[in-house]
C-alpha cells in the first residue's frame, strides 16, 4: 500500500519516540507497495537472502586443486627417487609429471581468471597474509624450478658436465622445496574463508589435500609403468591410511557446518571420494602386498585407479559443498531447529539498567 510523504514522516516520528522511550522498537517499518523484499524473519533468514557470498569458482578450480596437488607431490617423489632411492626412471618420469601438472595448472588457473593480465597482476606485490597471493607466488617459483630441473636433467643424460649437474641439481632442490607446499596450500587456502564447511576444518585440510596429492600422483606414476616399486606402494599406503582416518573423523563428527559434506550431491561427491582415495585403495594394496604374480598388479593398478578417481572427487565434493554452506543461511543466523513454526525471541538490544529504559 502507497504512503503519501506525511504519512511516512509520522510513522518515521512514532518510530523515535519509541526509541526514545523504551530503547527498543517492536513496531513495524514502512513497506513501499511492490518492494522485492519481504519482511525478514528467523523462519526465511535476513530477508531470503543468503548472508555470504557463494564462492564463485568454475570447474577449473577443483580441477586445478587436484593437478596441483599431482604436480606438487610428483615433485618431491622425483627428488626423492633421484637422491635416495637411486631409480633414475622413476625420478625421470617424476619431473616430467611435475613440468607437465605446472602447465596444466596455470592454463586452468588462467581460464578461471579470464585473462592472462589477472594472473600476472597478482604478482605485482606478494601478501604473506594472503594464501591466495602467496599460492600464486609458489606457483610460479615452482613452475621455474620445475622447468629448469627437467630440461636440466634431460641435458646432463648427454653432457654430463659440473655446471648442468649444478644447475640440475639446484633447479631439483628448488622444485622440491617448491613442490612441498604447492600441493596442499589448496587446503589453505579455501581454508582461511568463512564458508562455515572450509573454515570448520582448517586445521586438516591442508594435510587432507595434500595426502591426497600424494595418493593421486602415486597413483599416476603406478599406472605409467612403475607399479613394481614397493616405495610407492608404501608412500601411497600410507596416505589411503591418512584418509581413512579422515574420513572417519568426519563422519563421527556432529557439527551444523558439516551438513554439506554428509547431505545432498555434495554430500554424495566427498564421500565417494572419500571412499576411493582411503579404505578401498588400501584394502586393494595391502592385498597386493600379500598376493604375487600378475594378481598383485592386477590388484595395485585397481588401487592406483581408486586413487586418482578418489583424489579428483574430493576437490570437486569440497568446493560443492562450500557452495551449499554458503546459501545455507540458518549457519550464520546460529537457528537450531529447522522446523520450528514459532520464532526463537532475539537478545535484548539494551542491557538492563541503560539510559534508555531509565528514560521509559
Amino acid at each position: 500500500m502507497s504512503t503519501s510523504p506525511i504519512e511516512r514522516e509520522q510513522k518515521l516520528n512514532e518510530i523515535r519516540n519509541e526509541a526514545e522511550r523504551r530503547g527498543l522498537v517492536t513496531g513495524r517499518g514502512l513497506a513501499p507497495a511492490g518492494a522485492p523484499i519481504p519482511r525478514a524473519s528467523e523462519q526465511t533468514g535476513y530477508y531470503g537472502v543468503p548472508l555470504l557470498k557463494e564462492p564463485q569458482w568454475r570447474w577449473e578450480i577443483p580441477l586445478y586443486f587436484f593437478v596441483g596437488g599431482v604436480a606438487g607431490s610428483a615433485s618431491v617423489i622425483g627428488a626423492m627417487a633421484d637422491w635416495i632411492g637411486d631409480d633414475y626412471e622413476l625420478a625421470k618420469h617424476a619431473r616430467w609429471l611435475a613440468l607437465g601438472g605446472v602447465g596444466v595448472s596455470s592454463a586452468l588457473l588462467i581460464a578461471d581468471l579470464g585473462r592472462p593480465s589477472r594472473f600476472l597482476n597478482m604478482l605485482r606485490v606478494i601478501k604473506l597474509q594472503s594464501p591466495m597471493s602467496v599460492g600464486a607466488w609458489t606457483l610460479s617459483a615452482f613452475g621455474s624450478f620445475a622447468a629448469a630441473s627437467a630440461f636440466a636433467k634431460a641435458v646432463q643424460e648427454k653432457w654430463d658436465w659440473l655446471p648442468v649437474r649444478v644447475v640440475a641439481n639446484l633447479s631439483q632442490l628448488g622444485a622440491a622445496a617448491f613442490g612441498l607446499p604447492f600441493h596442499n596450500y589448496t587446503g589453505v587456502l579455501i581454508g582461511a574463508t568463512v564458508i562455515p564447511a572450509w573454515n570448520k576444518n582448517i586445521r586438516t585440510l591442508p594435510i587432507h589435500f595434500g595426502a591426497s596429492g600424494v595418493q593421486a600422483a602415486c597413483s599416476v606414476l603406478e599406472l605409467l609403468g612403475h607399479d613394481d616399486s614397493r616405495a610407492l606402494n608404501l608412500l601411497a599406503m600410507m596416505s589411503a591410511s591418512w584418509e581413512t582416518y579422515e574420513g572417519v573423523h568426519l563422519e563421527t563428527r556432529a557439527e551444523r557446518e558439516l551438513r554439506p559434506l554428509k547431505r545432498g550431491t555434495s554430500g554424495w561427491i566427498t564421500r565417494a571420494g572419500g571412499v576411493l582415495s582411503g579404505p578401498l585403495p588400501l584394502a586393494l594394496r595391502l592385498m597386493s602386498a600379500v598376493t604375487s604374480g600378475e594378481t598383485s598388479r592386477k590388484t595395485r593398478r585397481m588401487a592406483s585407479w581408486a586413487g586418482v578417481a578418489g583424489s579428483l572427487l574430493t576437490r570437486y565434493g569440497w568446493m560443492m559443498a562450500g557452495k551449499a554452506s554458503a546459501r545455507d543461511w540458518r549457519l550464520p543466523l546460529e537457528i537450531r531447529d529447522e522446523n520450528a513454526e514459532a520464532p526463537q525471541p532475539w537478545p535484548e538490544l539494551v542491557p538492563e539498567g541503560s539510559r534508555a529504559e531509565k528514560l521509559g
